[in-house]
């Protein structure tokens, strides 16, 4: 990861607050801290944002829809599509809004960082097992190596959030998952850990040993390498 040919992506971290997201709070505040770790190394910081149209003319098939036929999420007339005022953008970063789940999907985001000459990203955001989860499987798709901020991430629930980040790290070739602690060391040139792809399909979890993998291989790899 060559920060002068790498991006900060942050998806969706928007206001909408219906997936009662777990560990938002720590979310945030790892976010503020990869935030200003892009920022003084210059890496350029991207949003995305999801939107849906309140008059629900391109909506997604069966996106769910209120008494009024009003789409019930990310509402376009709402502050639900508003990014988080804690980490809102500054001067200079960019917002990619998106209209189906992924941030390369019909949008401008792969011309942008084409155009900046990145080939790598940091990415993390909301939600895991959605937003976030196809948006690294379509920038691997288009050749990025993706760097993972797993506890910048977060879903409504911890199976979901630990299904979805072994199912990358499974299917990602050459992806790295960091803690947020991790990143920080690595930016500042001391000893770190991430947990690395080597081979498809290395983490052999099942709905039995699902917690006991994950807590091995991506929250305390230090301790296993």
């Amino acid at each position: 990861m060559k920060t002068n040919k790498t991006a900060l992506v942050l998806i969706d971290l928007q206001k909408e607050d219906q997936f009662h997201i777990e560990n938002m709070e720590k979310v945030i505040q790892n976010a503020q801290i990869v935030l200003e770790l892009c920022r003084k190394k210059g890496i350029p910081v991207i949003y995305t944002r999801q939107i849906n149209r309140h008059d629900g003319q391109g909506l997604s098939r069966k996106e769910p829809l209120d008494k009024y036929g009003k789409p019930v999420f990310y509402r376009s007339d709402t502050d639900a599509v508003d990014i988080l005022d804690e980490i809102g953008p500054q001067e200079g970063d960019i917002i990619v809004d998106k209209y189906r789940w992924s941030g390369f999907y019909q949008t401008h985001l792969d011309l942008i960082l084409r155009e900046k000459s990145i080939d790598s990203l940091i990415i993390g955001g909301f939600v895991t097992d959605g937003c976030l989860m196809t948006s690294v499987f379509d920038g691997y798709f288009r050749d990025y190596q993706i760097n993972l901020v797993e506890d910048m991430c977060g879903a409504s629930n911890e199976g979901a959030h630990m299904a979805s980040i072994l199912l990358m790290c499974n299917w990602v070739y050459g992806i790295r998952v960091f803690q947020t602690e991790e990143l920080r060391k690595k930016f500042l040139g001391e000893p770190h850990v991430a947990w690395e792809f080597r081979e498809p399909d290395q983490l052999h979890f099942t709905g039995k040993n699902l917690r006991e993998v994950f807590q091995k291989n991506i929250k305390e790899p230090a301790k296993h390498t």
